[in-house]
């Protein structure tokens, strides 16, 4: 058993294995009373030292806790989601406009552009073209997009044959 053994819990006196990095200092098991018996015991021990017994009272610690409050102000406010930064905004899957002019398309934003794909497409050219950055990523789908609609209203020529032109779809980006 590599040095595992068992340890009896002090709230629930059942065998237990205790976490291997702190197996020598671990004396509860995981279940969630024993845990707030834990805590609970940490409280004791430490309020029981002479230099804790008045640590929350009296004008000095006041003035302690007041000067944490004055540099960390609205700590117990929860943020929510729409307070919290994202480095980039989620790509949501929206049904893309049959734009005939692509110079118009390139004007754009480039989130705009991309905004419009899946990201699991997103993911997969990243990993085709063999970067993932964004300006790569949208040349390539404005490749990729007219490529389709050339497929998708190829015509007929004379004799059955269709056009095997092979799209270039190299990066450009360094």
């Amino acid at each position: 058993m590599n040095g595992i053994f068992k340890k009896k819990c002090c709230h629930c006196r059942k065998l237990y294995i205790p976490d291997p990095r702190n197996q020598s200092r671990q004396k509860y098991c995981d279940k969630p009373e024993c845990r707030k018996a834990s805590k609970a015991a940490s409280q004791k021990k430490w309020l029981s030292k002479p230099e804790n017994q008045n640590y929350f009272q009296g004008p000095d610690n006041v003035e302690r806790v007041q000067e944490w409050r004055k540099r960390n102000p609205g700590y117990w406010k929860s943020k929510s989601t729409k307070q919290l930064n994202a480095l980039q905004d989620p790509l949501i899957a929206q049904q893309t406009e049959n734009n005939k002019d692509i110079s118009k398309i390139m004007d754009n934003a480039l989130q705009d552009s991309l905004i419009l794909q899946p990201s699991v497409i997103i993911g997969l050219i990243s990993n085709f073209v063999g970067s993932a950055l964004q300006d790569d990523i949208a040349k390539t789908l404005l490749r990729l997009q007219q490529s389709g609609r050339d497929i998708l209203n190829r015509q007929q020529i004379k004799g059955g044959k269709h056009d095997c032109k092979i799209p270039d779809f190299t990066p450009t980006g360094a």
